[in-house]
């Protein structure tokens, strides 16, 4: 139920003066604000804390925690706040380990006060939540935008916090992260899609979603569709004749590349939030326009997110002319650095086999051998492997056919894929990952999606024969699901299929398009868990075309002295430290030099997926979760920009694994998650100098 609060209120009055139109700055009291040209419709809702809330959607801290997800009333035609409960319960559990052993209710959590403390209830927080797309008038970026604003937020001390989603996720995709910390503070909170997001085309029916999750004809969504394919009726028809059951996804299909837009949408995202926040809180002129009260110089502006979300955060302090960031907090972000950094790593004094490659080189190779390397002896402990070992042992057969391996026996094989790794930059605490990553689809899928979106692919025109498609259960072959996906796609799809109940197809496969999963090679004719499409995509680096989309996200390092604290797991091996976060702090301590306030702390025991370590049996007796230290972060920043503490020095923090049983680690304690320090012990210093990041072991 909503009420008309007194924010509500003042929502009702920003809303009625939506119509302004025209260009300017945030730098002048005296200015008139004035609506971003490429903002579009802006909604709102005002929600009461009781019965609906920003934070949880109603659920509470307890609704959050339980797995199983909030239900429609009618199944086949869910509401929008329904889809939007269900997409809050979704990304909290898809970010964060939610079993209390874990610490969930316990050292994290709706319920948790910014001192660490049980004392927030449900945590539930009432406010208003605006929802718009951000485009330049041709209906082809429809970027999503979201901004919440807690009843607590103070218009005499503000603060914005600008929370890009995570991966490929929609617009709540960093709600249980950065959000939760940002509406706790009594700040408002900026997020973004940034151009990727949940939304999809539903070729077969031409079905696409709206930017509040419900659904369409294209037709009738227009410039609304949060993400349209974009083909005429005739190219639309030869793709359901000769690939039926297809879907387009805006991150694989857009045509923008996305990625290389992801600092502009960050800032787009806070710059909406100024012009919401005055539009609300700021006096009218003698010829009652609004003006401007809240600016970049009065306002404390905080930019932090997860994985894709914080290579955006990064990015767009990079891209910050305006002064519009204060800080960033990025933890384990995904980042490419320029094709010619001349940065060295280093581990323990040894240098490290590979650093600094862009995301779609160490994909593409892990792609190649994990699924060899899961069946490897010294593998034998992994958790949650559960990849097929004859046709695991098929792909090992085909790399050594293809010339990739030279071992004679599988048990070899598979030892040299797993070295293969090591080789390309993986650290060894990420050994016993490489089988559920690839297992749970992680990797091929996000190889193909990229490969998609750094070439610019039109969805009739996959890159390496891969689609996207529903299929039978019994045979894996494409299919018409017996109901559809997009119904709930915005609000369980993370962006990147196979999602959902959509599934990545290799088309290419003998036999005829099929679950990529079960496709067999044309040299061989073994089910190799489609080695042909895995190669395809290998090779694909050299690609013109490709390597150009390449080319357009990576990133300078040039922070602009903007304090900046930089987390990142050890064990992380979805984005290897050793081509992300380390080269990346060499990188930007190089270019900004004296004036670089960017610290960088490395977590032992922490990987990429909190959510694995309370559903993985395995993953919760090796490792703690980095969001504790995400949220350590954030209030050390806060600190630092309110009052003047000093940010920490580069370091590794050396943590403690629960041990135990698989699947019954005991309760996680402090004793396991020893602060980041203020002063470190020498031993644990990170340092950069004459062109090397010296970590220690």
């Amino acid at each position: 139920m909503r009420t008309r609060t007194p924010i509500a209120l003042a929502a009702a009055t920003a809303l009625a003066a939506l119509g302004t139109s025209g260009c300017g700055s945030l730098s002048d009291e005296d200015e008139i604000n004035t609506r971003p040209s490429w903002l579009g419709s802006v909604s709102a809702a005002s929600y009461d804390g009781s019965s609906d809330n920003l934070l949880t959607a109603g659920l509470g801290k307890t609704g959050l925690g339980s797995a199983t997800a909030p239900i429609f009333a009618t199944p086949t035609a869910p509401t929008a706040a329904e889809l939007r409960r269900l997409a809050i319960h979704t990304n909290y559990r898809a970010l964060a380990d939610m079993t209390a052993n874990g610490g969930y209710g316990r050292l994290y959590g709706p319920n948790i006060n910014l001192a660490g403390n049980d004392t927030l209830g449900e945590g539930r927080i009432a406010g208003i939540e605006y929802r718009a797309l951000m485009d330049d008038g041709s209906g082809r970026d429809n970027v999503g935008v979201m901004v919440q604003v807690p009843a607590s937020f103070n218009p005499d001390a503000p603060c914005i916090v600008a929370a890009p989603s995570s991966g490929s996720r929609g617009i709540y995709g960093a709600i249980g992260t950065t959000g939760e910390w940002g509406l706790k503070r009594g700040c408002a909170v900026a997020y973004t899609d940034k151009g990727t997001g949940s939304g999809a085309h539903e070729l077969s029916t031409d079905t696409v979603t709206r930017l509040d999750g419900t659904t369409a004809a294209a037709s009738a969504a227009g410039s609304a569709a949060h993400f349209n394919a974009g083909l005429s009726a005739a190219e639309r028809a030869a793709v359901n004749t000769a690939r039926p059951n297809r879907y387009a996804f805006k991150h694989a299909h857009s045509q923008r590349n996305p990625e290389k837009d992801w600092g502009l949408w960050t800032l787009r995202s806070i710059q909406t939030a100024f012009w919401l926040l005055n539009e609300t809180y700021a006096g009218l002129d003698a010829k009652d326009r609004r003006k401007v009260r809240l600016r970049p110089d009065n306002t404390l502006v905080i930019a932090a997110s997860v994985s894709n979300g914080g290579g955006a955060v990064l990015a767009a302090a990079e891209q910050d002319s305006g002064g519009l960031i204060d800080g960033i907090v990025a933890t384990e972000p995904q980042v490419s650095l320029p094709a010619h950094a001349s940065i060295a790593v280093r581990r323990g004094g040894m240098a490290v086999s590979a650093s600094g490659r862009p995301l779609y080189d160490y994909f593409t190779t892990a792609n190649l051998y994990q699924p060899c390397a899961a069946i490897a002896a010294s593998n034998a402990a992994s958790p949650f492997n559960t990849i097929n070992a004859t046709r695991a042992a098929n792909r090992c057969a085909s790399l050594k056919s293809a010339g990739l391996l030279s071992a004679a026996t599988t048990a070899e094989q598979a030892e040299e894929a797993r070295q293969k790794l090591r080789d390309a930059g993986w650290e060894a605490e990420t050994d016993l990952l490489h089988a559920s990553h690839w297992a749970t689809n992680a990797t091929a899928g996000v190889a193909a999606t990229y490969a998609q979106a750094y070439s610019r692919a039109r969805v009739d025109s996959a890159v390496c024969g891969y689609s996207f498609a529903t299929v039978a259960a019994a045979t894996g072959m494409p299919a018409t699901a017996a109901t559809s996906p997009m119904t709930t796609l915005f609000s369980i799809g993370n962006g990147v299929p196979p999602t959902s109940s959509i599934a990545l197809i290799a088309d290419n496969a003998p036999g005829g398009a099929i679950n990529y999963l079960l496709a067999r090679s044309a040299s061989s004719n073994t089910e190799d868990l489609d080695f042909d499409g895995a190669r395809c995509l290998r090779d694909k680096l050299s690609d013109a075309t490709l390597a150009a989309g390449i080319d357009e996200v990576r990133r300078s390092g040039r922070l602009q002295g903007k304090p900046t604290l930089m987390l990142h797991g050890r064990a992380d091996t979805l984005v290897p430290v050793n081509h992300s976060s380390r080269p990346y702090f060499g990188l930007s301590r190089q270019v900004d030099g004296s004036a670089s306030r960017l610290s960088y702390i490395e977590v032992t025991h922490a990987q990429h997926f909190d959510a694995f370590i309370g559903l993985l049996p395995g993953y919760d007796t090796r490792f703690v979760p980095l969001h504790h230290y995400n949220l350590q972060a954030l209030n050390w920043m806060w600190d630092h920009l309110r009052s003047g503490k000093a940010l920490p020095p580069s370091q590794v923090v050396r943590t403690t694994p629960r041990g135990g049983t698989a699947g019954a680690a005991p309760a996680i304690t402090a004793a396991n998650l020893p602060a980041i320090s203020a002063s470190p012990a020498s031993a644990d210093q990170i340092d950069f100098a004459a062109g090397t990041v010296s970590v220690p072991d």
